[in-house]
């Protein structure tokens, strides 16, 4: 039978094996297309292409313009503003989280017990956990007592301390699965901790570096609760200037609503978009039992 199969065309020994995967490819397809039918939906609503359920049946509208997404800026000037502000309070906070991380989980690692370790990450897991409403009002408080609060600093430090945790825990994990043979020889020839950062641990941890920068940058661009308490008068985040969109004066406006969506979501979009490839280097590495 074996050499029967053997002495079968090439074309029909792969066609078994090509179906699961034609079979595979199909069902992943149908599902991204269900999973993206809302962000279609939306993209299609702010060119005005929309259904008009004053007809019977329902009719689509083809007529597309950019009319509604130039609206979003002749209506509200400000709101390309708070793009503007939200781009550099997401892209701050995301950059000092990760640094700030980084640094503590290679003290935590390095330089802690294996049970000191496991507790602290364990704890940084939970912290990240914690639903923001359990300390968002304090942290308001914080800063108003230090000067800080409604200011693009006070926003970027206090969703930098949200995200920090996470951030913590992922480079914790990745850390301790590093073998140290390179940095144990760096250290015997002289090298400090500085130059074990720079020279040894930061050309092989910059794919993850470079994925926790994506994450936390999405994460923080969708904050709504943190700048709508800290913040929320003087410096507002596109979250909290999406509201405007929604209120009742608008709520029959859906095409203008729908561009003011997209252009919101355009940033965090592209940042996922060109630094796709690094986003499967974050993940929560599972910490090995110890012997």
């Amino acid at each position: 039978m074996r050499d029967a199969e053997q002495t079968l065309p090439p074309n029909q020994q792969t066609q078994p094996r090509r179906r699961p995967r034609l079979r595979h490819g199909v069902a992943l397809a149908l599902f991204a297309i269900v999973l993206d039918l809302p962000l279609l939906w939306t993209l299609l609503a702010s060119f005005g292409i929309v259904s008009d359920v004053g007809h019977r049946p329902p009719t689509l509208a083809l007529a597309p313009t950019g009319a509604h997404l130039a609206d979003v800026g002749r209506s509200a000037p400000e709101f390309l503003g708070q793009v503007g502000v939200t781009l550099v309070i997401s892209a701050g906070a995301s950059v000092l989280a990760v640094a700030v991380a980084f640094l503590a989980a290679y003290a935590l690692v390095r330089g802690g017990g294996r049970r000191n370790h496991r507790a602290v990450r364990q704890a940084a897991l939970i912290a990240a956990g914690v639903p923001v409403l359990a300390y968002v009002l304090a942290l308001a408080e914080v800063e108003r007592r230090l000067g800080v609060a409604d200011s693009i600093l006070g926003v970027t430090v206090a969703e930098a301390a949200a995200t920090a945790p996470l951030a913590l825990y992922v480079f914790a994990g990745y850390l301790e699965q590093l073998p140290r043979d390179m940095e144990e020889a760096a250290a015997i020839e002289g090298a400090g901790p500085g130059r074990l950062l720079t020279d040894i641990l930061a050309p092989v941890s910059r794919e993850i570096v470079a994925a926790a920068l994506v994450v936390l940058f999405v994460v923080d661009w969708n904050q709504l609760l943190i700048p709508l308490i800290v913040a929320g008068v003087n410096v507002q985040t596109v979250p909290v200037a999406m509201i405007d969109f929604f209120t009742f004066e608008r709520e029959l406006d859906w095409p203008t609503a729908a561009a003011a969506l997209v252009v919101s979501a355009a940033p965090a979009v592209i940042a996922i978009a060109l630094f796709n490839r690094f986003l499967g280097r974050f993940q929560l590495w599972a910490t090995p039992d110890s012997a």
